[in-house]
């Protein structure tokens, strides 16, 4: 029933995190961007990967909370089966 639940969560987020890509970098360039004052030393390809990767965990934990609250009080006080 996990496997299922992540998927929920997963999937989406992955689909999320690549829409949200492509609005942040249509609108700025990587190289244009600052870092604590600094530029960012790392290539566009670099920049855009950690970026995917960083919107995809944000929205990974958004759908993990909505899975979370959406589970019913019955099945978080049930006692795990021996």
């Amino acid at each position: 029933m996990w496997t299922r639940r992540l998927m929920w969560i997963v999937w989406p987020a992955f689909l999320a995190a690549g829409v949200m890509e492509m609005l942040v970098f249509a609108a700025f360039d990587p190289h244009d961007m600052l870092w604590l004052g600094q530029g960012i030393e790392l290539s566009r390809t670099a920049i855009y990967t950690l970026a995917f990767f960083a919107f995809w965990v944000v929205f990974v934990a958004a759908g993990y909370l909505t899975v979370l609250l959406s589970i019913s009080a019955s099945e978080v006080n049930a006692q795990p089966s021996m």
